[in-house]
């Protein structure tokens, strides 16, 4: 019996390879499937069945590609939508044989209305492990408020009112020494509270887990689950309908955006299309020099969330700008989030740009200490901190302006242009994201902090305080 989660960082997601005697399973696979394939076929298994625990809003999956190619069906628990690919629907505790082992789907619906986990049974006959997809989450449960920007009549208290029932009936009853695998870790906009661990024990789980504790009322539960929920990010019902109807094949995807365009090539396209500059490189390096107009989402933090936040258009052109040799790797990404549209690269980089002699444009970016030397000078300079409400409420500059990068339209609505602004975050990455996309729209007195709060703090410099400022921009 083989187990192995691969965990991919920047969705916090967990997909899952299960193998007895020869057969595979594969769990909610990623967009690009061939590492499945690939892992597979080094240990002479062959892939027998697909599973998925839900529509993914999160992500496009790879159920779609990987079952063209391994010929393995794609199962699904119980649900009333009708798909755009040959799909098993299952019923709920329907068992499947995967060499000596057997996995029962136990549908679980509350995150989703087709939500399910799926219960492995090892060749002994005993329950090892819990898949639960976005049902259960380490510390956490998933949200009830996706399915609703999908099917309307699905109210997020009704979903929630499901959860709390499949958790009590389903889940709860099953032996503690089982070990749960979810979907999910940390980082990931499907639940409020995850922990950064990605597996525990079922037992751990009923005794910290706030939504296991058998002395919680569905009512309490119900006001918990609810409690703090923040809009998901636009992509996600777009997401979902891609999951349910179907997409083109990654292999597709990526043949269409593996185009290199010279200097002059690009800037045709960017005059003569609509499409939007993304340039992927480390903030620093974006900051120092850059393609007028271009926005900066790097591809080494949460890249494909913040693409799917900002750019609210799924089917919009991209034009990528990207460090030589990562082309394919940031397509790939984009895929992962159903952004199929990239329309080309800049071949060489932004030297092949500034080598050819053509307009470029910067952004200032200053120290800590610069920063406290500036602010050292004007006590009453703006700052504008663009982390989310949560982490501003935390703790913050005194004085500071909440501007959260997730409601950047609104926050811009309220700069004022005449006005110079130091934009930090927590690190670097997201204060030059918002600092891009105002340059883009005509704002040149934004001042990015390098190194973020974590950089202000440690300078010890500036009075920090857990005080909401009651001019936030939010």
């Amino acid at each position: 019996m083989k187990i192995e989660q691969i965990y991919t960082g920047c969705l916090a997601q967990g997909a899952y390879y299960i193998e007895s005697n020869g057969e595979a399973a594969i769990i909610d696979p990623l967009r690009e499937v061939q590492p499945y394939i690939d892992m597979a076929e080094k240990r002479g298994a062959k892939i027998k069945y697909i599973f998925e625990t839900h529509f993914h809003a999160d992500f496009v999956s790879g159920h779609v590609d990987l079952s063209r190619k391994v010929e393995a069906p794609i199962i699904y628990g119980p649900t009333k939508m009708e798909t755009g690919f040959a799909a098993h629907i299952a019923y709920d505790g329907e068992e499947f044989t995967l060499g000596n082992a057997r996995i029962r789907l136990i549908h679980t619906p509350g995150h989703t209305m087709e939500s399910s986990c799926y219960l492995l049974i090892d060749e002994s006959g005993k329950e090892t492990a819990l898949f639960t997809g976005d049902t259960l989450f380490i510390g956490d449960v998933g949200r009830p408020d996706l399915a609703q920007h999908v099917v309307a009549d699905l109210t997020e208290e009704k979903l929630a009112a499901h959860l709390f029932d499949s958790l009590r009936n389903k889940i709860m009853p099953l032996a503690d020494d089982i070990i749960v695998y979810p979907a999910h870790g940390a980082g990931s906009a499907c639940g409020k509270n995850m922990s950064k661990e990605t597996s525990d024990t079922l037992g751990n789980q009923k005794n910290t887990n706030y939504a296991l504790n058998p002395l919680l009322t569905k009512e309490a539960f119900i006001k918990d689950l609810l409690h703090g929920l923040v809009a998901p990010p636009s992509y996600f019902p777009k997401n979902v309908l891609m999951n349910i109807q179907g997409y083109d094949s990654i292999d597709e995807v990526i043949s269409r955006g593996t185009h290199a365009l010279s200097a002059d090539a690009f800037e045709v396209a960017a005059n003569e299309t609509d499409a939007v500059i993304l340039d992927t490189r480390k903030p620093s390096e974006f900051g120092a020099g850059f393609i007028p107009n271009s926005i900066n989402i790097g591809v080494d933090g949460s890249f494909a969330v913040w693409v799917g936040t900002l750019i609210t258009d799924i089917k919009q052109n991209i034009l990528l700008v990207t460090t030589p040799g990562k082309e394919q790797e940031v397509i790939t990404r984009l895929a992962r989030v159903g952004y199929d549209h990239a329309i080309g690269y800049l071949d060489g980089g932004f030297d092949a740009w500034k080598n050819a002699g053509k307009e470029t444009d910067s952004i200032v970016s200053v120290s800590a200490e610069e920063f406290a030397n500036a602010e050292e000078k004007d006590p009453h300079i703006l700052i504008l901190d663009v982390r989310k409400k949560s982490e501003y409420d935390s703790e913050h500059i005194e004085n500071a302006l909440n501007a959260p990068l997730d409601f950047i339209n609104n926050s811009m609505s309220q700069i004022d242009k005449s006005k110079t602004y130091y934009v930090h975050c927590a690190g670097g990455y997201r204060s030059m994201i918002f600092a891009s996309i105002l340059r883009a729209r005509g704002f040149d007195n934004l001042i990015d902090v390098d190194g973020g709060f974590a950089a202000i703090k440690k300078s010890g410099k500036f009075k920090i305080t857990d005080y909401v400022c009651p001019s936030t921009l939010l």
